[in-house]
Protein backbone atom coordinates (compact mmCIF):
# COMPACT_ATOMS: atom_id res chain seq x y z
CA UNK A 1 0.00 0.00 0.00
CA UNK A 2 1.44 3.40 -0.98
CA UNK A 3 2.15 5.95 1.71
CA UNK A 4 -0.47 8.38 0.42
CA UNK A 5 -3.17 5.73 0.66
CA UNK A 6 -2.04 4.80 4.15
CA UNK A 7 -1.97 8.47 5.14
CA UNK A 8 -5.49 9.07 3.88
CA UNK A 9 -6.82 6.02 5.72
CA UNK A 10 -5.11 7.03 8.96
CA UNK A 11 -6.56 10.54 8.79
CA UNK A 12 -10.05 9.15 8.21
CA UNK A 13 -9.75 6.87 11.22
CA UNK A 14 -8.38 9.70 13.35
CA UNK A 15 -11.29 11.97 12.43
CA UNK A 16 -13.82 9.24 13.16
CA UNK A 17 -12.47 8.16 16.54
CA UNK A 18 -10.60 11.18 17.78
CA UNK A 19 -6.96 11.99 17.05
CA UNK A 20 -4.40 10.13 19.09
CA UNK A 21 -0.58 10.42 19.12
CA UNK A 22 -0.37 6.74 18.07
CA UNK A 23 -2.03 7.61 14.75
CA UNK A 24 0.30 10.55 14.10
CA UNK A 25 3.38 8.44 13.34
CA UNK A 26 4.70 9.15 9.85
CA UNK A 27 5.79 5.97 8.08
CA UNK A 28 9.30 5.77 6.62
CA UNK A 29 9.68 2.91 4.15
CA UNK A 30 13.14 1.31 4.09
CA UNK A 31 13.94 -1.19 1.35
CA UNK A 32 16.96 -3.40 1.95
CA UNK A 33 18.84 -6.49 0.77
CA UNK A 34 19.89 -8.07 4.07
CA UNK A 35 19.24 -11.75 4.85
CA UNK A 36 19.82 -14.05 7.84
CA UNK A 37 21.53 -12.52 10.84
CA UNK A 38 22.02 -9.19 9.06
CA UNK A 39 18.26 -8.98 8.41
CA UNK A 40 17.82 -9.37 12.18
CA UNK A 41 20.16 -6.39 12.68
CA UNK A 42 18.07 -4.27 10.27
CA UNK A 43 14.79 -5.19 11.99
CA UNK A 44 16.24 -4.45 15.44
CA UNK A 45 17.51 -1.04 14.32
CA UNK A 46 14.08 -0.12 13.00
CA UNK A 47 12.36 -1.39 16.16
CA UNK A 48 14.79 0.45 18.43
CA UNK A 49 14.28 3.70 16.53
CA UNK A 50 10.50 3.30 16.59
CA UNK A 51 10.59 2.68 20.35
CA UNK A 52 12.80 5.73 20.93
CA UNK A 53 10.17 8.24 19.72
CA UNK A 54 6.55 8.35 18.57
CA UNK A 55 6.59 10.73 15.58
CA UNK A 56 7.97 8.35 12.97
CA UNK A 57 7.80 4.66 12.20
CA UNK A 58 10.53 3.03 10.07
CA UNK A 59 9.22 0.00 8.17
CA UNK A 60 12.01 -2.22 6.77
CA UNK A 61 11.21 -4.44 3.77
CA UNK A 62 13.48 -7.06 2.22
CA UNK A 63 13.45 -6.67 -1.58
CA UNK A 64 15.86 -9.43 -2.65
CA UNK A 65 19.59 -9.28 -3.35
CA UNK A 66 21.47 -6.04 -4.03
CA UNK A 67 20.75 -6.00 -7.78
CA UNK A 68 17.08 -6.88 -7.17
CA UNK A 69 16.69 -4.10 -4.62
CA UNK A 70 18.28 -1.54 -6.94
CA UNK A 71 16.05 -2.58 -9.86
CA UNK A 72 12.93 -2.57 -7.65
CA UNK A 73 13.75 0.91 -6.37
CA UNK A 74 14.29 2.34 -9.84
CA UNK A 75 11.02 0.80 -11.08
CA UNK A 76 9.18 2.14 -8.01
CA UNK A 77 10.54 5.65 -8.55
CA UNK A 78 9.37 5.63 -12.16
CA UNK A 79 5.94 4.51 -10.96
CA UNK A 80 5.85 7.28 -8.37
CA UNK A 81 5.93 5.09 -5.26
CA UNK A 82 9.61 4.81 -4.32
CA UNK A 83 10.54 4.07 -0.70
CA UNK A 84 11.98 6.83 1.46
CA UNK A 85 15.25 4.95 2.01
CA UNK A 86 16.85 2.41 -0.29
CA UNK A 87 19.91 0.30 0.42
CA UNK A 88 22.14 0.22 -2.68
CA UNK A 89 25.42 -1.67 -2.98
CA UNK A 90 28.54 0.41 -3.47
CA UNK A 91 28.87 -0.28 -7.19
CA UNK A 92 25.39 1.13 -7.79
CA UNK A 93 26.62 4.59 -6.76
CA UNK A 94 27.12 5.92 -10.31
CA UNK A 95 23.71 4.67 -11.37
CA UNK A 96 22.05 6.44 -8.43
CA UNK A 97 24.00 9.66 -9.03
CA UNK A 98 22.87 9.70 -12.66
CA UNK A 99 19.16 9.22 -11.84
CA UNK A 100 17.72 12.70 -12.37
CA UNK A 101 15.56 13.83 -9.47
CA UNK A 102 15.45 10.34 -8.02
CA UNK A 103 17.59 11.09 -4.97
CA UNK A 104 17.83 13.58 -2.14
CA UNK A 105 21.54 14.05 -1.28
CA UNK A 106 22.17 13.23 2.38
CA UNK A 107 24.15 16.41 3.06
CA UNK A 108 21.18 18.50 1.85
CA UNK A 109 18.69 16.37 3.75
CA UNK A 110 20.51 16.78 7.07
CA UNK A 111 21.06 20.50 6.51
CA UNK A 112 17.40 21.18 5.69
CA UNK A 113 16.16 19.03 8.58
CA UNK A 114 18.49 20.79 11.02
CA UNK A 115 20.05 17.54 12.23
CA UNK A 116 23.61 17.59 13.57
CA UNK A 117 25.79 16.25 10.79
CA UNK A 118 29.55 16.46 10.34
CA UNK A 119 30.95 14.47 7.39
CA UNK A 120 34.41 14.64 8.99
CA UNK A 121 33.25 12.46 11.88
CA UNK A 122 32.94 9.48 9.52
CA UNK A 123 35.82 7.30 8.35
CA UNK A 124 37.14 8.97 5.15
CA UNK A 125 37.99 5.64 3.51
CA UNK A 126 34.26 4.89 3.62
CA UNK A 127 32.62 8.27 3.08
CA UNK A 128 34.87 9.19 0.15
CA UNK A 129 33.18 6.53 -1.90
CA UNK A 130 29.78 8.12 -1.42
CA UNK A 131 30.73 11.79 -1.66
CA UNK A 132 31.29 14.37 -4.38
CA UNK A 133 34.80 15.63 -5.09
CA UNK A 134 33.93 18.55 -2.74
CA UNK A 135 33.29 16.12 0.11
CA UNK A 136 29.48 16.43 -0.01
CA UNK A 137 27.95 13.15 1.16
CA UNK A 138 25.40 11.87 -1.33
CA UNK A 139 24.32 8.72 0.50
CA UNK A 140 24.68 7.42 4.04
CA UNK A 141 27.23 4.60 4.57
CA UNK A 142 25.41 1.72 6.23
CA UNK A 143 27.03 -1.68 5.86
CA UNK A 144 30.63 -1.32 4.74
CA UNK A 145 33.08 -4.17 4.30
CA UNK A 146 36.22 -5.07 2.39
CA UNK A 147 37.83 -8.19 0.97
CA UNK A 148 39.79 -10.35 3.40
CA UNK A 149 41.33 -13.81 3.23
CA UNK A 150 39.55 -16.36 5.44
CA UNK A 151 41.80 -19.15 6.68
CA UNK A 152 41.11 -22.63 8.09
CA UNK A 153 43.85 -22.85 10.73
CA UNK A 154 43.30 -26.59 11.37
CA UNK A 155 43.83 -27.28 7.66
CA UNK A 156 47.06 -25.26 7.57
CA UNK A 157 48.34 -27.23 10.54
CA UNK A 158 47.43 -30.53 8.86
CA UNK A 159 49.30 -29.46 5.72
CA UNK A 160 52.35 -28.32 7.72
CA UNK A 161 51.94 -24.70 6.64
CA UNK A 162 53.61 -22.88 9.51
CA UNK A 163 52.40 -19.33 8.87
CA UNK A 164 49.39 -17.68 7.28
CA UNK A 165 50.40 -16.65 3.75
CA UNK A 166 51.02 -12.95 3.17
CA UNK A 167 51.88 -12.92 -0.54
CA UNK A 168 50.28 -14.52 -3.58
CA UNK A 169 53.25 -16.86 -4.17
CA UNK A 170 52.90 -17.99 -0.54
CA UNK A 171 49.17 -18.61 -1.08
CA UNK A 172 49.90 -20.70 -4.19
CA UNK A 173 52.52 -22.72 -2.29
CA UNK A 174 50.22 -23.26 0.72
CA UNK A 175 47.35 -24.29 -1.56
CA UNK A 176 49.54 -26.97 -3.19
CA UNK A 177 50.43 -28.34 0.25
CA UNK A 178 46.76 -28.29 1.28
CA UNK A 179 45.85 -30.22 -1.84
CA UNK A 180 48.53 -32.80 -1.06
CA UNK A 181 47.17 -33.04 2.50
CA UNK A 182 43.75 -34.15 1.28
CA UNK A 183 41.94 -30.99 0.21
CA UNK A 184 41.76 -32.32 -3.33
CA UNK A 185 38.81 -30.26 -4.61
CA UNK A 186 40.12 -26.85 -3.67
CA UNK A 187 43.35 -25.45 -2.27
CA UNK A 188 42.03 -21.91 -2.34
CA UNK A 189 39.17 -19.99 -3.91
CA UNK A 190 37.19 -16.77 -3.75
CA UNK A 191 33.69 -15.35 -4.00
CA UNK A 192 32.78 -12.24 -6.01
CA UNK A 193 35.04 -13.06 -8.97
CA UNK A 194 35.58 -9.55 -10.33
CA UNK A 195 35.55 -7.70 -6.99
CA UNK A 196 38.37 -9.87 -5.65
CA UNK A 197 40.42 -10.57 -8.79
CA UNK A 198 40.10 -7.24 -10.60
CA UNK A 199 38.73 -4.43 -8.45
CA UNK A 200 40.44 -5.11 -5.12
CA UNK A 201 43.52 -6.62 -6.78
CA UNK A 202 44.08 -3.37 -8.69
CA UNK A 203 43.53 -1.08 -5.69
CA UNK A 204 45.69 -3.23 -3.37
CA UNK A 205 48.57 -2.97 -5.87
CA UNK A 206 47.96 0.70 -6.74
CA UNK A 207 47.31 0.10 -10.44
CA UNK A 208 44.29 1.59 -12.23
CA UNK A 209 41.08 -0.28 -12.91
CA UNK A 210 39.98 2.67 -15.05
CA UNK A 211 40.99 6.23 -15.87
CA UNK A 212 39.66 9.33 -14.08
CA UNK A 213 40.41 7.81 -10.64
CA UNK A 214 38.40 4.71 -11.52
CA UNK A 215 35.46 6.89 -12.55
CA UNK A 216 35.28 8.94 -9.35
CA UNK A 217 36.39 12.02 -11.28
CA UNK A 218 34.05 11.65 -14.24
CA UNK A 219 31.71 9.38 -16.15
CA UNK A 220 33.97 9.62 -19.23
CA UNK A 221 36.23 6.97 -17.72
CA UNK A 222 38.04 4.27 -19.71
CA UNK A 223 38.74 0.76 -18.38
CA UNK A 224 42.42 -0.13 -17.92
CA UNK A 225 42.49 -3.46 -16.06
CA UNK A 226 44.22 -5.37 -18.87
CA UNK A 227 47.68 -4.37 -17.63
CA UNK A 228 50.62 -6.63 -16.72
CA UNK A 229 49.64 -7.20 -13.07
CA UNK A 230 46.04 -8.21 -13.76
CA UNK A 231 47.08 -10.41 -16.71
CA UNK A 232 49.74 -12.15 -14.59
CA UNK A 233 47.24 -12.83 -11.82
CA UNK A 234 44.69 -14.36 -14.18
CA UNK A 235 47.43 -16.45 -15.82
CA UNK A 236 48.29 -17.84 -12.38
CA UNK A 237 44.66 -18.71 -11.68
CA UNK A 238 44.31 -20.42 -15.09
CA UNK A 239 47.35 -22.59 -14.42
CA UNK A 240 46.31 -23.48 -10.86
CA UNK A 241 42.72 -24.21 -11.92
CA UNK A 242 43.97 -27.14 -14.02
CA UNK A 243 44.50 -29.37 -10.97
CA UNK A 244 42.14 -27.50 -8.59
CA UNK A 245 44.91 -25.94 -6.53
CA UNK A 246 42.67 -22.96 -7.28
CA UNK A 247 39.01 -23.66 -7.96
CA UNK A 248 36.53 -21.09 -9.24
CA UNK A 249 33.48 -20.55 -7.02
CA UNK A 250 31.25 -18.32 -9.12
CA UNK A 251 30.44 -14.70 -9.80
CA UNK A 252 28.71 -13.87 -6.51
CA UNK A 253 29.01 -15.24 -2.97
CA UNK A 254 27.02 -18.46 -3.50
CA UNK A 255 30.24 -20.47 -3.10
CA UNK A 256 31.13 -19.15 0.36
CA UNK A 257 29.83 -22.34 1.97
CA UNK A 258 32.87 -24.11 0.51
CA UNK A 259 34.91 -22.43 3.26
CA UNK A 260 32.57 -23.04 6.20
CA UNK A 261 32.11 -26.69 5.14
CA UNK A 262 35.89 -27.17 5.19
CA UNK A 263 36.19 -27.86 1.46
CA UNK A 264 38.27 -24.75 0.59
CA UNK A 265 40.73 -23.95 3.42
CA UNK A 266 41.74 -20.53 2.02
CA UNK A 267 38.94 -18.33 0.74
CA UNK A 268 38.89 -14.66 -0.25
CA UNK A 269 35.59 -12.87 0.20
CA UNK A 270 33.94 -10.08 2.15
CA UNK A 271 34.76 -9.36 5.79
CA UNK A 272 30.97 -9.43 6.23
CA UNK A 273 31.17 -13.21 5.89
CA UNK A 274 32.03 -13.11 9.61
CA UNK A 275 28.55 -13.91 10.94
CA UNK A 276 28.29 -17.06 8.80
CA UNK A 277 31.82 -18.22 9.63
CA UNK A 278 31.22 -17.72 13.34
CA UNK A 279 27.97 -19.71 13.31
CA UNK A 280 28.83 -22.43 10.79
CA UNK A 281 32.55 -23.25 10.78
CA UNK A 282 33.44 -26.31 12.89
CA UNK A 283 37.18 -25.63 12.87
CA UNK A 284 39.65 -23.03 14.11
CA UNK A 285 39.60 -20.04 11.77
CA UNK A 286 40.73 -16.48 11.34
CA UNK A 287 41.16 -14.00 8.53
CA UNK A 288 44.11 -12.04 7.20
CA UNK A 289 44.73 -9.19 4.77
CA UNK A 290 44.54 -9.88 1.06
CA UNK A 291 47.74 -11.33 -0.41
CA UNK A 292 49.94 -9.18 -2.63
CA UNK A 293 52.63 -9.70 -5.24
CA UNK A 294 55.94 -8.79 -3.56
CA UNK A 295 57.50 -7.61 -6.83
CA UNK A 296 54.76 -4.99 -7.30
CA UNK A 297 56.17 -1.59 -6.35
CA UNK A 298 54.68 -0.18 -3.14
CA UNK A 299 52.28 -3.07 -2.55
CA UNK A 300 50.18 -3.42 -0.57
CA UNK A 301 48.45 -0.06 -0.96
CA UNK A 302 44.95 0.10 0.58
CA UNK A 303 41.75 -1.79 -0.07
CA UNK A 304 38.44 -0.31 -1.20
CA UNK A 305 35.07 -0.80 0.43
CA UNK A 306 32.26 -3.14 -0.42
CA UNK A 307 28.83 -3.32 1.11
CA UNK A 308 26.16 -0.69 0.64
CA UNK A 309 24.86 2.73 1.59
CA UNK A 310 21.42 4.20 2.22
CA UNK A 311 20.07 6.49 -0.47
CA UNK A 312 17.23 8.88 0.30
CA UNK A 313 14.76 8.97 -2.55
CA UNK A 314 13.34 12.16 -4.06
CA UNK A 315 9.77 13.44 -4.12
CA UNK A 316 8.88 13.12 -0.42
CA UNK A 317 7.40 15.68 1.97
CA UNK A 318 9.40 17.86 4.35
CA UNK A 319 7.90 15.98 7.30
CA UNK A 320 8.94 12.62 5.87
CA UNK A 321 12.45 13.93 5.24
CA UNK A 322 12.63 15.16 8.82
CA UNK A 323 11.93 11.59 9.97
CA UNK A 324 14.54 10.14 7.60
CA UNK A 325 17.13 12.62 8.90
CA UNK A 326 16.33 11.68 12.51
CA UNK A 327 16.77 8.01 11.64
CA UNK A 328 20.18 8.60 9.98
CA UNK A 329 21.28 10.58 13.05
CA UNK A 330 20.07 7.68 15.20
CA UNK A 331 22.19 5.25 13.16
CA UNK A 332 25.27 7.45 13.59
CA UNK A 333 25.26 7.14 17.38
CA UNK A 334 28.65 5.87 18.55
CA UNK A 335 27.41 3.01 20.75
CA UNK A 336 24.88 1.97 18.12
CA UNK A 337 27.63 1.81 15.50
CA UNK A 338 29.74 -0.33 17.83
CA UNK A 339 26.79 -2.69 18.32
CA UNK A 340 26.24 -3.05 14.57
CA UNK A 341 29.95 -3.69 14.05
CA UNK A 342 30.17 -6.40 16.71
CA UNK A 343 26.95 -8.14 15.65
CA UNK A 344 27.43 -8.15 11.89
CA UNK A 345 31.14 -7.80 11.16
CA UNK A 346 30.41 -4.71 9.08
CA UNK A 347 32.67 -1.76 9.77
CA UNK A 348 31.92 1.06 12.21
CA UNK A 349 31.38 4.10 9.97
CA UNK A 350 32.45 6.80 12.43
CA UNK A 351 35.92 7.53 13.78
CA UNK A 352 34.53 7.66 17.32
CA UNK A 353 33.01 4.17 17.05
CA UNK A 354 36.24 2.66 15.72
CA UNK A 355 38.38 4.40 18.35
CA UNK A 356 36.09 3.39 21.22
CA UNK A 357 35.96 -0.25 20.06
CA UNK A 358 39.75 -0.25 19.88
CA UNK A 359 40.14 1.39 23.29
CA UNK A 360 37.90 -1.27 24.84
CA UNK A 361 40.45 -3.90 23.73
CA UNK A 362 37.81 -5.65 21.62
CA UNK A 363 40.21 -6.46 18.78
CA UNK A 364 42.68 -8.26 21.05
CA UNK A 365 40.25 -11.17 21.32
CA UNK A 366 38.68 -10.75 17.88
CA UNK A 367 41.42 -9.37 15.60
CA UNK A 368 39.63 -10.64 12.50
CA UNK A 369 37.06 -7.83 12.85
CA UNK A 370 39.80 -5.21 12.54
CA UNK A 371 41.44 -6.73 9.44
CA UNK A 372 39.32 -4.83 6.88
CA UNK A 373 39.78 -1.57 8.80
CA UNK A 374 43.55 -2.02 8.71
CA UNK A 375 43.39 -2.73 4.98
CA UNK A 376 41.27 0.34 4.22
CA UNK A 377 43.61 2.58 6.23
CA UNK A 378 46.88 0.83 5.30
CA UNK A 379 48.07 3.87 3.32
CA UNK A 380 46.57 7.15 2.16
CA UNK A 381 44.29 6.37 -0.81
CA UNK A 382 45.61 7.18 -4.28
CA UNK A 383 43.84 7.85 -7.58
CA UNK A 384 43.90 4.08 -8.05
CA UNK A 385 42.62 3.12 -4.62
CA UNK A 386 39.98 5.66 -3.54
CA UNK A 387 37.21 3.44 -4.85
CA UNK A 388 35.37 3.16 -8.16
CA UNK A 389 32.29 4.70 -9.69
CA UNK A 390 31.28 3.06 -12.95
CA UNK A 391 27.84 3.15 -14.52
CA UNK A 392 25.89 -0.06 -15.19
CA UNK A 393 28.22 -1.85 -12.79
CA UNK A 394 25.99 -4.90 -12.37
CA UNK A 395 26.12 -5.54 -16.12
CA UNK A 396 29.82 -4.68 -16.30
CA UNK A 397 30.66 -7.27 -13.67
CA UNK A 398 28.76 -9.91 -15.63
CA UNK A 399 30.77 -9.10 -18.76
CA UNK A 400 34.07 -9.20 -16.87
CA UNK A 401 33.17 -12.47 -15.14
CA UNK A 402 32.10 -14.00 -18.44
CA UNK A 403 35.54 -13.27 -19.91
CA UNK A 404 37.34 -14.57 -16.81
CA UNK A 405 35.32 -17.78 -17.06
CA UNK A 406 36.32 -18.15 -20.72
CA UNK A 407 39.97 -17.88 -19.68
CA UNK A 408 39.63 -20.37 -16.80
CA UNK A 409 37.95 -22.82 -19.19
CA UNK A 410 40.95 -22.60 -21.53
CA UNK A 411 38.99 -20.90 -24.33
CA UNK A 412 40.99 -17.65 -24.19
CA UNK A 413 44.35 -16.55 -22.88
CA UNK A 414 44.39 -14.23 -19.88
CA UNK A 415 45.34 -11.27 -22.10
CA UNK A 416 42.65 -12.05 -24.68
CA UNK A 417 40.00 -12.34 -21.96
CA UNK A 418 40.92 -9.09 -20.20
CA UNK A 419 41.30 -7.20 -23.51
CA UNK A 420 37.79 -8.34 -24.45
CA UNK A 421 36.43 -7.46 -21.00
CA UNK A 422 37.89 -3.95 -21.33
CA UNK A 423 36.60 -3.45 -24.88
CA UNK A 424 33.08 -4.68 -24.14
CA UNK A 425 32.99 -2.76 -20.87
CA UNK A 426 34.06 0.50 -22.51
CA UNK A 427 31.19 0.18 -24.99
CA UNK A 428 28.77 -0.12 -22.09
CA UNK A 429 30.34 2.86 -20.30
CA UNK A 430 29.91 5.03 -23.40
CA UNK A 431 26.23 4.10 -23.52
CA UNK A 432 25.88 5.02 -19.84
CA UNK A 433 27.73 8.31 -20.37
CA UNK A 434 25.16 9.40 -22.98
CA UNK A 435 22.32 9.08 -20.46
CA UNK A 436 24.21 10.21 -17.33
CA UNK A 437 23.63 13.66 -15.91
CA UNK A 438 26.75 15.63 -15.13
Amino acid sequence: MAFRQFGAAAIAVALAFGASPAFAATEIQWWHAMTGGNNDVVVKLANDFNASQSEYKVVPTYKGGYADTLNAGIAAFRAGNAPHIMQVFEVGTATMMAATGAIKPVYKLMQEAGEKFDPKSYLPAITGYYSTSKGEMLSFPFNSSSTVMWVNLDALKKANVAEIPKTWPEVFDAAKKLKAAGYTNCGFSNAWATWVNLEQLSAWHNVPLASKANGLDGFDTVLQFNGPLQVKHLENLIELQKDKTYDYSGRTNTGEGRFTSGECPIFLTSSAFFANVKSQAKFNWTNAPMPYYPDAKGAPQNSIIGGASLWVMGGKTAEEYKGVAKFLAFLSDTDRQIGIHKASGYLPITKAAYEKTKAEGFYKDQPYLETPLKELTNKEPTENSRGLRLGNMVQLRDIWAEEIEQALAGKKTAKQALDAAVERGNQMLRQFEKTAVR
